[in-house]
């Protein structure tokens, strides 16, 4: 599964990427990351990990699913995160990237902000798909809440 969802933000390019290239900001404005906790690097590790445990609901129908994430690259307005346990078994994919850009409008002083989410499983789907629309929606404001707090 392969989603994007992109927004224009009232704010300059540098404090949403501060904001998106952390990933322990996640919490406090997408309702489906129920909690994020940093974890030392493991050897290997590009960059630093997290503990991400994610929880969504549709009905009567609850599910979560604990990830341990690692920033693999965070340069020139681009972020990207990559699942990589350290159990030794095989996991889905779950890469999130994020892009931030001067807003596209003319005259504008706000920026562009592309997130891409692939996941390469199937075992919450299409729990997900739906999960994912709604918690898009609601998520814009929040972030943009975010980015105004730590932007002053």
């Amino acid at each position: 599964m392969d989603v994007t969802a992109s927004m224009e933000a009232p704010y300059a390019p540098a404090p949403v990427f501060a904001v998106v290239a952390d990933l322990g900001t996640y919490a406090d404005w997408l309702d489906i990351v129920r909690s994020v906790e940093p974890l030392p690097a493991e050897p290997g590790d590009p960059g630093p990990a997290w503990s991400v445990v994610l929880q969504g609901q549709l009905g009567p129908l609850r599910r979560s699913k604990r990830l341990r994430m690692v920033r693999t690259s965070a340069d020139d307005g681009t972020v990207r995160f990559e699942r990589a346990e350290t159990d030794g078994r095989s996991h889905s994919a779950w890469v999130l990237s994020a892009e931030v850009r001067p807003a596209a409008s003319a005259g504008a002083d706000g920026s562009q902000l592309v997130m891409r989410l692939h996941y390469g499983g199937s075992m919450w789907m299409p729990l997900l798909d739906r999960l994912l629309a709604d918690e898009i929606e609601r998520s814009r404001p929040r972030l943009v809440a975010v980015v105004g707090g730590a932007a002053t």
